[in-house]
């Protein structure tokens, strides 16, 4: 197993990278980073999006380092450096989001518990966030305290019922491994950037373009009818009024104002009904605020400073 640079996005010094294999019979690639300066604070557990793998976080990796911690990711089930599990590599596919939890249980009894410092604590994006989300409603306790950068609480569709009746119906007629309609194999980031919906940083955008066009097996195209499927079903549960007010874990939810991917408006009503957690809504910002420009990104970091590590809740 190894790491990939570009120009660009040369990969953090002393990096260690590897493989683990959950239960299920899946391999998962990961990376763990020391930190650079002292004093130490502990390990950050930083987790991706859909479609995303740990390259594109080599920039954010090394802002957690400057402030004193070690740094471990995985490549979730299905993307990244990761097993595909489907013969398609490019199809994005799950066959439900307990399988993520399968992938972060193994992750931290063989990666983070042995060999990173502690204390431990989490950063997420998009799907990342809901998966450490819902760990944490079923008692999860890996974490000190979890951020959730753009957490997926709800997709962004005009006609998200319809959406969902379509994927649940086509799904149990066995039609779960094609691509949702229209989609392509193609990653997100081949679009230009006056059209992409992801950042308004062209010069991040552009390095991230780079990394998917050189190492093309690391990316991912449109998710699968299954993949939405799981998505909705999770999504239905936090749209569950007491599902906030249940959690009982420090959480702090970071949404972008300008969100086009997942809709702001529903994290921000989950996260007022937090009772250990808050929530902070970035104005201007699109959906991937750590690939965002400087502006957006320093708001970010100085919540999280805020946040991260504090006094046990």
């Amino acid at each position: 197993m190894e790491l990939f640079p570009t120009p660009t996005n040369p990969v953090p010094s002393e990096a260690v990278c590897g493989r683990i294999q959950t239960r299920d019979g899946v391999g998962l690639r990961f990376a763990r980073f020391a930190p650079i300066v002292t004093p130490r604070r502990g390990t950050v557990c930083l987790f991706t999006g859909r479609a995303e793998q740990i390259e594109k976080y080599f920039e954010t990796v090394e802002n957690l380092r400057q402030r004193g911690f070690a740094v471990a990711m995985l490549d979730w089930r299905g993307q990244g450096g990761s097993d595909r599990l489907l013969k398609n590599p490019r199809k994005g596919f799950v066959r439900s989001f307990d399988d993520y939890e399968l992938d972060i249980e193994t992750f931290v009894r063989e990666v983070v518990y042995p060999d990173c410092p502690p204390p431990f604590f989490a950063l997420a994006h998009s799907m990342g966030g809901t998966i450490l989300i819902r760990a944490a409603k079923r008692g999860r306790r890996w974490f000190e305290r979890t951020v959730a950068v753009s957490p997926m609480i709800q997709i962004r569709l005009k006609r998200g019922r319809l959406a969902r009746g379509a994927a649940q119906f086509f799904r149990s007629a066995g039609l779960g491994g094609l691509y949702v309609p229209g989609g392509k194999p193609t990653d997100m980031l081949s679009r230009p950037f006056e059209v992409n919906r992801l950042t308004s940083d062209a010069a991040r955008y552009a390095r991230n373009a780079e990394i998917a066009r050189t190492y093309p097996r690391l990316g991912l195209g449109s998710p699968t009818i299954a993949w939405v499927d799981a998505a909705f079903r999770v999504t239905e549960e936090f749209a569950d009024p007491a599902y906030p007010s249940s959690l009982r874990h420090p959480l702090l939810l970071v949404s972008a104002g300008n969100d086009q991917i997942v809709a702001t408006p529903e994290a921000d009503r989950f996260a007022l009904r937090l009772l250990g957690g808050a929530g902070l809504v970035i104005p201007g910002a699109r959906h991937e605020i750590l690939q965002e420009r400087d502006t957006v990104r320093e708001q970010f970091w100085a919540a999280f400073d805020a946040f991260v590590p504090g006094s046990r809740a």
